[in-house]
């Protein structure tokens, strides 16, 4: 049989040589760090469309946003990005290069974009409701998700024509969105 988890021997402190309060077991002194996820995504692109998948599940159900989703354990964050893209968009991907990264502290994120290439067809995941090749004239930018979707477009909009590039971070003036 198994035993409940006991979480009441957890208190919040701050650990000797930290600088900052933890959940930690007074027991056995286990320190719980509750860290950043980290998200791997594309802005992934045939003849001059970009894909956009629409969300079926929240947040931010119905809503357009690049194929992106979070880590996991034992994968590096090029092999995130290329499975996201396969369960988002039933996509295969060449990852072209590192386009952004950014930081979102309000939601403990840390966001890795990529540039890509569309080497496959493409259909609607089990987390997507549609997907679309859609021109830039055509994004529909009030139906974005997340406002890193727009950042990401913008950046990659920038950078279209130019092999080399510095990665991006958060635009200036973003802060209110960020902490």
């Amino acid at each position: 049989m198994m035993t409940p988890e006991r979480t009441e021997n957890f208190e919040h402190r701050i650990p000797e040589g930290d600088d900052r309060t933890r959940r930690v077991c007074g027991t056995c002194g286990f320190i719980d760090y509750q860290n950043p996820r980290i998200v791997a995504g594309s802005v992934v692109c045939k003849d001059d469309k970009i894909l956009l998948c629409k969300r079926a599940i929240e947040p931010r159900l119905g809503f357009w946003t690049l194929p992106a989703g979070y880590m996991e354990l034992g994968e590096t964050v090029e092999q995130a990005a290329m499975r996201e893209a396969q369960e988002e968009a039933c996509a295969d991907i060449e990852i072209d290069r590192v386009l952004a990264v950014y930081s979102v502290p309000r939601i403990g994120q840390v966001q890795v974009m990529f540039r890509a290439n569309l080497m496959s067809d493409f259909k609607p995941g089990p987390e997507s409701l549609e997907t679309e090749l859609v021109a830039w004239k055509d994004i529909p930018w009030a139906e974005l998700a997340f406002p890193t979707v727009v950042w990401a477009l913008t950046h990659f909009a920038e950078t279209r024509d130019q092999a080399n590039f510095a990665p991006f971070a958060n635009p200036p003036g973003t802060e209110k969105l960020t902490t």
